[in-house]
């Protein structure tokens, strides 16, 4: 099997001399790129012996396996199996493993790729996809939320029959929120129920469908948006946080810089992630920002400090990769970008580290913004640095500037003036 070793079990003939012995070595490349640990990749091995072994005794043809034969094996064969040698039937690991072995498989040509439902509402959710990206512009998130709570109710209403929206009354739309609202803590967040429905209505309505009674069938659930304060780390919070990024641990580097954006620069942790070595320009002292939340291109300026920990990862921490991400992955698949998820876990263990009771990465943009008006940046100021669109999403911040606010402030009464 070229270069490549496999783990040496009593039970590996299925691999050898099953139906997957002319994939395996794909297989074992495919996972050795990505640079999974020895213990992950045996794990794996061990996963595709014991499904090989499967298909072998059921005769199933390569070219068949698709996701519904792994449902098949993971969800009737799994829980009685009786198969010969030690194998693997820890679910997790089996499910993880095959998914990957479809993903060689398709890449190779062996099996098709996967089916696009046509059922109605799964075609009427693609359709209506391709109008929130090419009409309305929304970013991806804004459009996954709204095609989950869609999908939803056109399921409820119309399951795999033909969706008729002249059948939908007011009457059905409010009875839905009703459900949708129980599955939120607090009632001003049932308000992105409220936005998905009234923006497939107004879609619908495009199409030329009378639908006006059902947009207003709904209002917004009362919400004050300026009745709380944003949160922020205090000065003697921040100094805890940066005095702990240099503690050691797993990427001590990737953390550094990571926190570095989120504070000095007010990035979102999606536009963290999606920076790239092509977006500094190292000369200038810039890092350009792309598809962000306002789906345009920002050019800020890089902070020293903040230039001097992405250099340090990039040259002392960072995993030799083609990629050209500025975060990576440092586990398998090693060298990938890193996605949001990660950077919000990297800020969280900051936190953790610095002894903060704190867990959202958002709160570090809130920071930044406290500190900009702390040290005289006006409003305006603020809401170019944090890239808002309308100056009304910065009014926010204006609690937190107590130098403006002293100047504004009445004397409290009984007291001298």
């Amino acid at each position: 099997m070229g270069n490549v070793r496999l783990p040496q079990h009593s039970f590996t003939n299925w691999l050898d001399v099953g139906p997957l012995a002319p994939h395996v070595d794909a297989f074992v490349q495919y996972r050795a790129d990505r640079g999974y640990a020895k213990n992950s990749f045996a794990t794996y091995v061990r996963s595709i012996d014991h499904f090989a072994q499967w298909i072998h005794r059921r005769r199933v043809d390569v070219c068949r396996i698709d996701e519904s034969v792994l449902a098949e094996f993971l969800n009737e064969h799994l829980p009685s199996c009786r198969c010969d040698g030690v194998v693997q039937r820890h679910r997790p690991s089996l499910s993880a493993a095959l998914g990957h072995l479809l993903v060689v498989l398709r890449a190779r040509g062996v099996i098709t790729p996967p089916v696009v439902s046509k059922a109605p509402v799964s075609e009427e959710l693609r359709q209506y996809d391709e109008y929130m990206d090419h009409v309305r512009g929304l970013a991806p998130k804004t459009r996954e939320s709204a095609l989950r709570i869609v999908g939803r109710f056109l399921t409820s209403r119309f399951g795999d029959y033909v969706i008729d929206i002249p059948m939908v009354r007011p009457e059905h739309v409010r009875r839905f929120f009703a459900q949708e609202a129980k599955l939120y803590s607090k009632p001003a967040s049932a308000g992105a129920v409220v936005a998905a429905l009234r923006g497939y209505f107004r879609y619908r309505a495009s199409l030329g469908d009378l639908v006006h009674g059902l947009i207003g069938a709904l209002s917004y659930p009362a919400n004050w948006q300026l009745a709380s304060l944003p949160r922020t780390l205090t000065t003697e919070e921040v100094e805890r946080l940066i005095g702990s990024l240099g503690q050691a641990g797993r990427c001590p580097m990737r953390r550094t810089a990571i926190v570095r954006c989120a504070l000095d620069l007010g990035l979102r942790s999606g536009e963290v992630a999606r920076l790239g070595l092509d977006d500094i320009d190292w000369r200038a002292g810039t890092i350009t920002l792309r598809h962000t939340k306002g789906r345009r291109e920002d050019v800020l300026p890089l902070p020293s400090t903040t230039g001097a920990a992405i250099a340090a990862y990039l040259k002392d921490e960072r995993p030799k990769t083609r990629n050209r991400a500025v975060f990576v992955r440092h586990v398998a698949p090693r060298g990938e970008p890193a996605g949001p998820d990660l950077v919000r876990k990297t800020i969280r263990q900051a936190y953790a580290r610095a002894g903060l009771p704190y867990t959202g990465s958002h709160l570090l943009r809130h920071t930044m913004a406290n500190r900009l008006l702390a040290c005289g940046s006006s409003l305006k100021e603020v809401a170019d640095v944090l890239r808002h669109r309308s100056l009304n999403t910065t009014l926010i911040y204006a609690k937190l500037d107590s130098r403006k606010l002293v100047e504004v402030a009445l004397p409290w009464p009984g007291s001298p003036s």
